[in-house]
């Protein structure tokens, strides 16, 4: 448990941990491979939230798809999509 804690891969104890850690933190190619994983994430995780507030819109049904999606920022079809998949 104690590499899992540390924030330099020479204070690591397993040496192919220390070793990967290195690599994320001080390569260029460790560096932009994180840099990118953590994007998706993000990204993935805005949509998330993009489709929750969408579908609260449609469960409200005060409002067109073409409202949601552009409330939302979500494509229409995306909304006609959830719009579906909550009615079945």
């Amino acid at each position: 448990m104690h590499d899992f804690f540390c924030t330099d891969p020479k204070d690591m104890h397993y040496k192919e941990l220390a070793d990967r850690a290195h690599y994320f933190k001080n390569s260029e190619e460790g560096v932009a491979s994180m840099c990118k994983v953590m994007e998706d994430m993000r990204n993935e995780t805005a949509l998330q939230k993009s489709k929750e507030i969408a579908l609260r819109l449609i469960s409200m049904g005060k409002l067109s798809h073409e409202e949601i999606a552009e409330a939302s920022g979500l494509a229409i079809e995306v909304i006609k999509e959830l719009a579906q998949q909550k009615t079945a």
